[in-house]
Order: structure tokens, then C-alpha cells, then sequence
């Protein structure tokens, strides 16, 4: 078995999922490139290799259970365990002008689409991951949530939080819900789980509007990825520190 750490990062082919692979694999560790599209996926390898990255392809559809055991069974084939997962494959659903979901006239297969990526999505992986994680002296777990996830930032007035996202947003809320969940079944072993707000970067995701860089996006999930033992567990974090639930 490989002593080189080993990390998966899930939708890893470009922007902040990326940058997270980039800084992974700065820091030493055999990076797993999760994601759909095979020339996308590749590209990002070359590129990350180029880089002086330790990067290989894992072909995973984050909505498949047969993609997520097939990633989990490539992984073991090359590395023998994981240390590292990082939850960060999301989308936004189809949105309103303005990035407006209207909760009055909500297509529920839009909701269904952002619940299936971004929360069930995350327990496909996780759970098909969990046997590597296992194998890990320190299992690290990092789910990318969002501040607009936050209820007490979406409730409070005085507070800008952006539009109304009502698939979106909630997506992000019941993420954060899950990932305390996971932190009580994980409590006394040495998986440490949190979730991670990259803030208001400039992606496509965004339509390239934010005041953050991709690379400034990814610095919380690798610190949360790399956290020493006995550190945070069942928490949200920003760069600033901890995010209200």
C-alpha cells in the first residue's frame, strides 16, 4: 500500500474543484480527478501533471450508484485506501433571471435534479468511499456547502445574502444537516467530517461574477482536507472561521 497520501476530489475537472486537486497535490498528495466527462477529466490531469501534480482520472457521475462503486473500486486498484475526500461535485438547477428560484412557481424536477447532485450525490460517494476511508490512519472528509446554505444568514434581514434559490439554497442547508449527522456516526473514530464555504467565486458556476479567485475558493477545503488530528469535526467553515448553521 501506497504511503503517499491519497485524496479524491469529486467534480475536480475545473474551477474550484480544481484548484482544491492543485493544492492537494501541492501539498504532496495523490490526487484522484473526480468527474464526468472524460476529456475534461483528462485535460485537468494532463494539466495537473504538467504542474508537477501526482494526478489520475476517476470516472464518476456523483447521480449513479454503479459510477460511485466503480470510483471506489478504482481507487483501491491503484491506491489501496483513501485519505482525503473532498464532496465538492454541485450544481445550482436551472434558475430565473437574475439567479432567482421563485419557491411560488418551483419546478419540482428542478429541486429533485439539485437534491439528487449535491445532497444524495454526497452520501453515494461517501458511503462507497468509506471502506478506503477506513483504511486511513486520518480520515479526512470535506462536503462544499455555501453560506447561503446558513439559516441563520438567510433569516436574518440584515444580512445580504443574495437571491432567493429555492432548490439551490436549501440543497446547501440539508448538506450541512447531513454532514452533523455523519460527525455523530463517525463519533470516537478518526474520521473527521466538516463542510467547507468557498465563498463568492468568479466560476462558471457564477456566471464569473464574485470577488474570489478559484484558488482563493479552494483554501478551506484543503485546510479541512489536511486537518491534524483531534481536530474540527461536524463544523462549517469559511475562510473567516466558523459559519452560523
Amino acid at each position: 500500500m501506497s504511503e503517499t497520501m491519497i485524496a479524491l476530489v469529486t467534480g475536480a475537472n475545473k474551477g474550484i474543484g480544481y484548484e482544491i486537486a492543485a493544492g492537494l497535490g501541492s501539498l504532496g498528495y495523490r490526487v484522484g480527478v473526480g468527474a464526468r466527462d472524460a476529456t475534461r477529466r483528462e485535460t485537468a490531469v494532463g494539466k495537473l501533471r504538467a504542474g508537477g501534480v501526482d494526478a489520475f482520472g476517476v470516472p464518476l457521475d456523483v447521480t449513479d450508484d454503479q459510477s460511485a462503486t466503480d470510483a471506489a473500486e478504482l481507487i483501491e486498484r491503484l491506491a489501496g485506501r483513501l485519505d482525503a475526500l473532498v464532496n465538492n461535485a454541485g450544481i445550482s438547477g436551472e434558475m430565473d433571471p437574475g439567479w432567482v428560484q421563485d419557491p411560488t412557481a418551483l419546478d419540482l424536477e428542478v429541486l429533485r435534479t439539485v437534491v439528487d447532485t449535491n445532497v444524495m450525490g454526497v452520501v453515494r460517494v461517501t458511503n462507497a468511499m468509506l471502506p478506503l476511508l477506513r483504511r486511513s490512519a486520518s480520515p479526512r472528509i470535506v462536503n462544499v456547502s455555501s453560506s447561503v446554505g446558513s439559516l441563520t444568514r438567510q433569516a436574518d434581514p440584515d444580512i445580504e445574502i443574495g437571491p432567493i434559490m429555492a432548490a439551490y439554497a436549501p440543497s446547501k442547508s440539508f448538506l450541512n444537516a447531513l454532514t452533523v449527522q455523519y460527525a455523530r456516526q463517525f463519533a470516537g473514530t478518526s474520521i473527521l467530517i466538516n463542510a467547507a464555504c468557498p465563498g463568492l467565486v468568479a466560476t462558471d458556476f457564477t456566471g464569473f461574477q464574485g470577488p474570489r479567485t478559484p484558488e482563493q475558493g479552494a483554501t478551506t477545503a484543503i485546510r479541512l482536507a489536511t486537518l491534524p488530528d483531534g481536530g474540527p469535526t461536524g463544523s462549517f467553515f469559511e475562510d473567516d472561521g466558523v459559519v452560523p448553521w
